[in-house]
């Protein structure tokens, strides 16, 4: 039994949502070329559940959602908060992520492209978006000194949350009135 309750653990701690015993089922029945039937499943669930109770564990298992997937416990809430604030003040800076936007809309796009529609010089934030592995060297231009070509990477679709390209706003998105005006409008006149 320890068997099949080690791998229905990496399952579900693999899996980004809850995981039902339904797919539990299905996948280790393909894995073991065999029916698994379910009362085994409950069964392991049960001493999974049972394992990760005591204080030994920092989380445990928690049946949500229609599944089953590992928590952290509400002890450790302060922890988890301090290092998530920490992680959001690693955002993308406005420089990092206009340079990303126009690489999206533009790819394959150079950085001396990328300069001369911004208006400066963007090596900072290409280097900060290589080091997240936002954008990727797509190639090299023909142009004089053959430049390097800059394109969005699967990262990049993962962090903002989408499956393809297409999925971007247009430009049309962004034309209501008033958008592109700088600064607030005087009463003098």
């Amino acid at each position: 039994m320890d068997f099949l309750q080690n791998h229905i653990e990496a399952l579900v701690f693999c899996s980004t949502s809850p995981i039902k015993e339904k797919d539990l089922q299905a996948c280790l029945s393909e894995m073991f070329e065999a029916d698994v039937p379910m009362e085994d499943i409950e069964t392991a669930l049960e001493e999974i559940g049972k394992k990760y109770e005591g204080d030994n564990f920092s989380f445990s298992l928690n049946h949500s959602g229609g599944g089953y997937q590992f928590l952290t416990k509400p002890a450790y809430q302060a922890s988890i908060g301090i290092m998530l604030k920490q992680q959001s003040k690693r955002r993308l800076s406005t420089s990092a992520l206009e340079t990303l936007s126009i690489i999206a809309y533009k790819q394959p796009v150079t950085k001396s492209d990328v300069e001369s529609i911004r208006g400066v010089s963007c090596d900072y934030a290409v280097q900060k978006l290589l080091e997240k592995s936002l954008i990727e060297i797509k190639g090299k231009a023909d142009a004089i000194g053959r430049p390097l070509l800059y394109g969005t990477s699967d990262s990049f679709m993962e962090y903002f949350g989408i499956n393809s390209l297409k999925e971007l706003p247009t430009p049309k998105d962004f034309a209501e009135a008033g958008d592109n005006v700088i600064g607030e409008e005087s009463d003098e006149n």
